[in-house]
């Protein structure tokens, strides 16, 4: 009997034995990474960040200088005071106002969809497209449009915190960039 019970201890001990490391591999990988799966199905990950790191800042707010326009200056200050915390599917429509509100331009725009924005505020309001191709690039006041293969497109407003248009965010919009346009 004695002999029985010694071997279920040495079985046991030796189960227990390499199951422990592999748990705690398992817990350790998984805090310092955030698996998910993306639109299109696909396994994605990112660093989880468990304290703050200062040079991990890519973006910083934007620096403001005396060359802003005060009135696109104000156009992004409305955008943002008018913003909701979600989509409501009208950027374009809450950039108008803003635009408006402000003194930016004169009379309320005529297009429809978002991805013409740029085209009208150039002919029509006398802005012109900058050469900026990051959005975080672009000045206070600016008016991002951004293209979409199928539907209306996007417009926002680069504000110093980060862009709004129906919606704050402090990110921009991952649709494609068409320009950036500023009234000089």
């Amino acid at each position: 009997m004695e002999r029985f019970v010694f071997l279920i201890f040495l079985c046991g001990c030796w189960l227990a034995l390499p199951a422990t490391p592999v748990r705690a591999e398992a817990q350790t990988a998984s805090k310092s990474r955030f698996t998910y799966r993306d639109v299109q199905g696909k396994a994605q990950s990112a660093q989880v960040i468990t304290k703050y790191q200062p040079q991990k800042i890519v973006h910083p707010l934007v620096k403001l200088n005396g060359d802003a326009d005060a009135k696109l200056m104000r156009a992004a200050t409305i955008a943002e005071e008018r913003a909701h915390a979600h989509s409501r599917s009208r950027c374009w429509r809450y950039v108008k106002e803003a635009l408006l509100a402000s003194g930016v331009i004169s009379s309320y725009p005529k297009t429809t969809y978002a991805k013409e924005a740029g085209e009208e505020l150039m002919h029509s309001y006398g802005f012109k497209k900058l050469s900026i191709h990051d959005p975080y690039a672009a000045p206070v006041g600016a008016v991002l449009v951004y293209t979409a293969r199928r539907g209306p497109g996007h417009v926002e407003i680069r504000t110093k915190d980060g862009f709004a248009s129906d919606f704050r965010s402090k990110i921009p919009s991952p649709r494609p960039l068409l320009g950036v346009y500023a009234k000089s």
